[in-house]
């Protein structure tokens, strides 16, 4: 009985995003970021959100974490359109969000972000929501992302390869209200490299994500990954919070 109701629930969200998608395409649309008719992200609010890519990480960041860019802070135009589309299955903005991922990392690497390793194959690894997450919201928000921020690294002459390798290994708490520290001992040893694998095929690894707090969830996957012989360089996330201590 409860195997059944897990899979009825797992159904009902897909369902739910495949609706909301659906409602995206065929109902008048109006911008997330300011509210105006037309696309979902205005040129403008898109030109807001990729106006200031920079080094954001966290400070002092959790050990481990690799240098981390975003390209916003967590406010105005960004913060709706990442809950628009990560809470309220508003697919069709991850076109922009990957445009202003890529233009991230772009930049990143034109200020020397440890380039020597974006000359040679690298993957672009998302970092994986909680199951249930997953489940709830119908959708896999950062897979999505990763593919498509790929597609314009390559198209930017990047040896670049989607790689979505890491899985949940152990349940864990809501991070909601948790400090830094507390992120950090909640995620310590949750993520691992899927399957068998042992790896991307490939020496190095750029990590990708939504929002960048306190780094815990960005320094467990790049522990995760450096587990299994990756390099992992940097981090770039859409935007970057406040540190909570």
């Amino acid at each position: 009985m409860r195997g059944a109701f897990l899979e009825l629930s797992v159904a009902g969200g897909m369902l739910g995003g495949v609706f909301r998608g659906v409602l995206d395409v065929f109902l008048p649309q109006f911008c997330v970021g300011c509210g105006r008719a037309g696309a979902r992200c205005c040129a403008g609010c898109a030109a807001e959100m990729a106006a200031a890519p920079a080094r954001r990480g966290p400070g002092p960041g959790p050990a481990g974490l690799p240098e981390c860019w975003s390209a916003t802070p967590y406010e105005g135009a960004a913060r709706r359109a990442v809950l628009a589309y990560k809470e309220r299955g508003a697919v069709a903005l991850a076109g922009v969000l990957a445009q202003v991922l890529a233009f991230t990392v772009l930049t990143a690497l034109s200020a020397g972000a440890a380039v020597e390793w974006a000359r040679g194959p690298f993957a672009v690894v998302p970092v994986p929501s909680a199951r249930r997450a997953s489940r709830g919201r119908g959708h896999d928000p950062t897979g999505r992302l990763a593919v498509l921020v790929t597609r314009h690294l390559v198209a930017s002459g990047l040896w670049a390869e989607p790689w979505p390798g890491l899985r949940q290994a152990r349940r864990v708490s809501d991070q909601a209200g948790l400090s830094s520290t507390q992120r950090v001992a909640n995620l310590a040893g949750s993520l691992c490299v899927a399957g068998r694998a042992k790896g991307p095929p490939v020496p190095s690894a750029l990590l990708l994500d939504d929002i960048v707090t306190t780094g815990a969830s960005l320094a467990e996957a790049a522990r995760a990954l450096r587990a299994a012989g990756v390099r992992v360089p940097l981090a770039v996330t859409v935007a970057a919070t406040r540190r909570r201590s």
